[in-house]
């Protein structure tokens, strides 16, 4: 007891006890000083060491877990220990949190005062620990951990070793729930701050998409074209813009000076499109080679109108957009939308006028009124040359179609184009028929991709009327006859027009049954030549000895075949009226031509 000492123990007693408290005080202020967790922690443990003079010490905090951990230590030996984790039940720590009080043993392996934990119990055998003090660490009313003092050897703690670390506890407590307090406020300084750069970025995003949206609007108010815009988005966005028309083709293709792209495929296209077209949405995927491309469908109502395809490098770190990017992609199809539309309706406009010009001439013809040659002369046409009717067919395409099509030639040949009488017409100027005709042919079909027959008549003084009569006949016998891809005047075809009702083909394939029907089968199943002799002796104006240097054969040879094929028919050609026969194998001569025309 105190009042059992003497005087020189006294005041030994208390100078320990001044520097014990001056030690606190120091411990206490340094601590304060301190702001990160982890280093208030191992402060902690190297001045409760110090102060309280045991062997070792170290703190365990009560993780999320709902276990407790040892976070730091001083003076200890063994590596393992610091990765000691126990339940926050058991062991001197369970009873320390439970009680929120001091607690401590003599000999700890020893001990049956509190449940212990085998794991931990190999700890503190490869540690040597023995005997053991714990103090709470209390938060505002909670045990949040536990700090240990621990000898090698046993001992009983005594109450002012108890109350020195026990105070020092509550300082470290205090400490611990600062630097708890500045991390935490650091952290959400730090969220904040990443809140504020996302903030920052987001501004500056939806300021270039403004600046994007307004340069657009320009483009538009300025009398730009769809070209137009895919290239200010090329240039704006990066990479390349690809503006597709309904039927898959691309209409134009815009690179960005600072990151091109290579265009699409077909392949690629037809299959980003159809998926857009079903979600109404822009749609964004990579293919095999690294190529993001970003495809949004432009719609009029339920009319689809074509593509806009947005493509990039996506190792160029652009292979995820924004949303910002694909809602300005999205609103350049609303626009590209109003400029075809508002394309459309001046081309139909001008399909209407064309098509109503022409529709005029061909009624009042022959001869140009006036007014009719002020009106030409006004779409920069030269009425007294258009000298070649053209009509063309396709069994793709209804005539209303195919009209447009031959549109397009028309303002590119200073023409005029329209549907008449239900046929797709065009006039044009012409130097060589044949090449015009020719031409227009390999026009459409590449336009058309499919088989197109066009037919072409000469005008002659103004009469563009009996120029389409003709050609609409000459188009009606090369159907009949199997011709569905050819591009001719009407020169191969007038003679067959003018003998044959056109609007009954069925008398073309029963004239030439009539006509040579038993050479035909005869040829087919004995295997032999009789129509193409006949036809060569015809078209060498019935000459034996030139038919026969013709036909590479012997003039006998030849008269032979010439007696058979009389036999076959019932005829003597030599005696009979061989108009007919001759006429059949001109016919089918024509229908056995190919549609080879390209």
């Amino acid at each position: 007891m105190v009042s059992n000492l003497g005087g020189g123990a006294r005041l030994r007693s208390l100078a320990r006890r001044q520097r014990e408290l001056a030690s606190l005080y120091t411990t206490a202020k340094s601590l304060t000083a301190l702001g990160e967790l982890d280093d208030v922690l191992r402060s902690i443990v190297q001045h409760a060491h110090d102060l309280i003079r045991t062997d070792f010490t170290y703190l365990s905090l009560v993780g999320s877990d709902g276990r407790l951990s040892v976070r730091a230590s001083e003076g200890t030996i063994s590596a393992s220990f610091l990765a000691a984790c126990i339940p926050a039940d058991v062991g001197l720590g369970g009873k320390v949190l439970a009680s929120r009080s001091p607690h401590w043993v003599r000999d700890y392996a020893a001990t049956t005062l509190i449940d212990h934990d085998p794991d931990f119990d190999r700890l503190v055998s490869a540690e040597g620990l023995v005997a053991l003090l714990g103090v709470p660490l209390v938060i505002r009313g909670e045990a949040v951990g536990a700090l240990f003092a621990a000898d090698r050897s046993e001992w009983s703690f005594q109450a002012d070793e108890i109350a020195l670390l026990r105070a020092f506890a509550d300082h470290a407590a205090v400490a611990l729930d600062n630097a708890r307090l500045y991390e935490a406020s650091r952290t959400a300084l730090h969220e904040l701050r990443i809140a504020y750069r996302k903030i920052e970025e987001h501004m500056a995003v939806v300021e270039r998409a403004q600046a994007i949206h307004e340069a657009l609007t320009g483009v538009v108010l300025g009398g730009g074209t769809p070209g137009d815009v895919t290239q200010l988005l090329a240039d704006q966005l990066g990479g390349s813009v690809t503006l597709v028309d309904r039927a898959g083709d691309a209409l134009f293709h815009s690179d960005s000076a600072s990151s091109p792209c290579l265009a699409p495929s077909e392949a690629d296209l037809a299959d980003a499109i159809e998926k857009a077209r079903r979600s109404g949405r822009c749609t964004t995927s990579v293919d095999a080679v690294g190529v993001a491309r970003s495809l949004a469908s432009i719609q009029a109502g339920d009319s689809y109108l074509g593509a806009l395809a947005w493509s990039r490098e996506a190792t160029a770190g652009q292979g995820v957009p924004n949303d910002a990017d694909l809602r300005t992609l999205e609103r350049a199809t609303h626009i590209l939308g109003l400029l075809i539309l508002k394309e459309r309706a001046v081309a139909e406009a001008g399909e209407r006028s064309s098509g109503e010009l022409l529709t005029e001439l061909m009624v009042g013809s022959p001869g140009i009124s006036s007014a009719q040659r002020a009106r030409t002369r006004a779409r920069n046409i030269d009425a007294d040359r258009l000298d070649l009717v053209l009509v063309a067919d396709s069994p793709a395409l209804s005539s209303t179609d195919l009209s447009r099509h031959l549109h397009d030639i028309a303002q590119d040949c200073r023409g005029l184009a329209g549907e008449h009488l239900g046929r797709a017409t065009v006039i044009l100027p012409s130097t060589d028929d044949d090449h015009t005709v020719g031409e227009v042919h390999r026009r459409l079909r590449r336009s058309l991709g499919g088989p197109v027959a066009v037919i072409g008549e000469r005008v002659v003084h103004h009469d563009w009327s009996r120029a389409f009569s003709l050609a609409s006949r000459c188009g009606a016998v090369m159907r009949a006859i199997g011709h569905t891809d050819l591009g001719a005047t009407t020169g191969r075809y007038a003679l067959y027009a003018l003998l044959f009702d056109t609007e009954r083909v069925c008398e073309l394939d029963r004239f030439i049954s009539d006509s040579i029907g038993p050479l035909l089968a005869y040829d087919q199943r004995r295997g032999t030549d009789l129509v193409d002799t006949l036809s060569a002796y015809y078209v060498n104006r019935s000459n034996v000895a030139a038919t026969a240097r013709a036909l590479f054969v012997h003039v006998n040879t030849l008269l032979k075949r010439l007696d058979r094929a009389d036999t076959v028919l019932g005829l003597d050609r030599r005696r009979e009226n061989d108009l007919e026969l001759q006429l059949g194998l001109r016919l089918h001569q024509l229908r056995a031509i190919t549609n080879a025309s390209p």
